[in-house]
């Protein structure tokens, strides 16, 4: 669906476009005002798009996120990516949600939370470290 929009062959509310992003409100947005920043170029995760791309995306979408500060003055903005379809990705291009937040407005970001130990956060950092 992404693609479509990127080639100009589906609708989309464009708010910004350059040689390497596009970024339109969302069609099923969780407030007024809610945008996605997307890549033309395909990738399905993250770890297929270009660090440069990426690298693009978020001071765009800071920029957004004060653009709709002033325009929509929500009470909050949350930018949110998800990776996978257990991370809830449901569009597979990478896309970087800006959504604009209202206190009350009933969306949550929280789920069960799992102490560790230190022994254990150790363990994963230096797991996670190899692999940069």
């Amino acid at each position: 669906m992404f693609c479509a929009i990127v080639s100009g062959t589906a609708p989309a509310s464009v708010v910004h476009e350059d040689e390497d992003l596009i970024a339109f409100c969302d069609l099923m947005p969780v407030n007024r005002g809610h945008l996605l920043v997307v890549p033309k170029r395909h990738a399905t995760t993250l770890a297929e798009l270009p660090e440069a791309t990426g690298a693009l995306m978020f001071p765009l979408a800071q920029r957004l996120a004060a653009a709709v500060r002033l325009s929509l003055r929500p009470d909050g903005i949350n930018l949110l990516v998800c990776d996978g379809a257990a991370a809830g990705q449901s569009v597979f291009h990478v896309h970087l949600h800006v959504i604009p937040r209202m206190v009350g407005d009933g969306f949550h970001l929280h789920g069960t939370v799992h102490p560790a130990t230190r022994s254990d956060l150790d363990q994963v950092a230096e797991l996670v470290r190899r692999e940069l």
